[in-house]
């Protein structure tokens, strides 16, 4: 079986050059992790993910923390990713997490926070898709009380096993699961076996180069790649245009 038949191209090849630089798209059956501090541009690229993936007629579940269905929309619309047909014909799922109303797909106001992570483990809708993103998987940790109780004990690396072992099954059927995490918001016993069993682990930097913040991602770790990948490949987001690859520097 040829590599490509292993991967899910990310798309858009006549608008950016992301799905190239990124060896011709993501490995099937992978866990990909991208860490970035605030304003680091997480949320654009998994959207970029996405959109070109509902483009390359996959089906994805989008799970936002941050943002409910019209901001989703209105972001995505400013990129010039226009997603509605495809939320309208369901290749795309959106879900707002809901964080503050009693759990992850909670619409009572009146209902106390459970278990968050088995409440979303739970939902099979979710996962049904062929790539599930979860922007951001640090917000889910950070509101979970049970998650939280583990951590005053110090063991939230157990709780952390836990959760890998759910998404390693998920993916053991092909599918692709992305987590954009903040790691300033969550420990490194926490966050640290996410980082280690990710297929694919993506750093991304902010630079300040005089007055100008330049914006790279930082490919640590890239299994099942399909052609050679950036070690380091500067990008942009710009309104109206979406992902914009500025350079690239190979290993």
């Amino acid at each position: 079986m040829s590599k490509l038949n292993n991967i899910f191209s990310i798309g858009l090849d006549d608008r950016d050059r992301l799905n190239k630089e990124l060896g011709g798209g993501i490995p099937t059956g992978s866990i990909v992790l991208m860490e970035g501090d605030y304003g680091a541009g997480k949320s654009a690229l998994s959207q970029r993910f996405a959109y070109g993936l509902c483009e390359t007629g996959k089906s994805v579940t989008f799970l936002s923390t941050e943002l409910e269905v019209k901001g989703f929309i209105e972001q995505m619309d400013s990129l010039n990713y226009n997603v509605e047909e495809h939320l309208l014909f369901e290749n795309m799922l959106f879900l707002h997490g809901d964080l503050d109303s009693g759990g992850v797909l909670s619409s009572d106001k009146e209902q106390n926070r459970q278990d968050l992570l088995t409440d979303l483990m739970e939902e099979d809708t979710i996962w049904s898709a062929d790539i599930i993103v979860v922007d951001t998987f640090d917000a889910i940790l950070r509101n979970d009380p049970k998650f939280e109780a583990l951590v005053r004990e110090n063991e939230e690396r157990q709780a952390a096993l836990e959760i890998i072992s759910f998404f390693r099954d998920v993916i053991s059927q092909g599918k692709v699961i992305v987590l954009t995490v903040d790691p300033s918001t969550v420990g490194e016993e926490a966050i640290g076996p996410f980082r280690s069993i990710a297929d694919v682990f993506i750093e991304l930097e902010m630079i300040e180069v005089g007055n100008d913040i330049r914006r790279q991602l930082f490919i640590k770790r890239f299994a099942g790649m399909g052609e050679q990948v950036g070690d380091r490949i500067g990008y942009s987001v710009r309104s109206g245009t979406g992902i914009v690859i500025e350079n690239r520097s190979v290993a």
